[in-house]
């Protein structure tokens, strides 16, 4: 099956525009955050390039995010760019944990691969890849086991139904 970023687009918006006033949009050089401006816009996940991984990679930001880090710009987080210090990079790790298991679990259902984000090609790449490609893992791992976020469980569900992955999902080992 091709996998096209306008199915993902159209289901996250069937999903979660009415209810939580939010879309899924095709970006350009960077994805980001904007939230709604009163009550009758809408708030943007606005995903890089038109990348179908940039795309669950913010859905999965979002999907974690809560009610008052939806009201900021880039739900309130500090970036910093590629070129990160090995501090920086460390941090960026940390708050990456999450959203990447997330996005792991989203890439099973839609049976595409996953691939860890480090997201600091100029700087120092990982402070430490090994650990943060277990803690990843792992992370995904317990979401499979107690839960995970509702936006996140609604918007799984979802893609295991459009990609007809259901079958084969609980099969997927979520290994380091």
């Amino acid at each position: 099956m091709k996998h096209h970023p306008d199915d993902l687009i159209m289901l996250f918006n069937d999903l979660f525009r009415d209810q939580w006033r939010t879309i899924l949009v095709r970006g350009g050089e960077e994805p980001e955050y904007i939230p709604a401006r009163d009550e009758n816009d809408v708030h943007r996940v606005i995903f890089a390039h038109g990348y179908f991984a940039s795309a669950l990679h913010e859905v999965s930001h979002w999907c974690i995010a809560g009610e008052k880090r939806r009201q900021l710009y880039d739900y309130g987080y500090w970036y910093c760019a590629d070129g990160r210090t090995e501090t920086e990079q460390a941090a960026f790790e940390q708050v990456e944990v999450k959203p990447q298991a997330l996005e792991w679990l989203f890439s099973a259902a839609a049976g595409v691969p996953f691939t860890i984000s480090i997201d600091n090609l100029s700087g120092g790449g990982a402070s430490d890849e090994a650990s943060f490609r277990a803690s990843v893992a792992c992370q995904a791992r317990d979401y499979l086991a107690r839960g995970l976020p509702q936006r996140a469980r609604l918007f799984l569900d979802t893609l295991l139904i459009f990609y007809n992955r259901r079958a084969v999902f609980d099969l997927q080992l979520f290994k380091a």
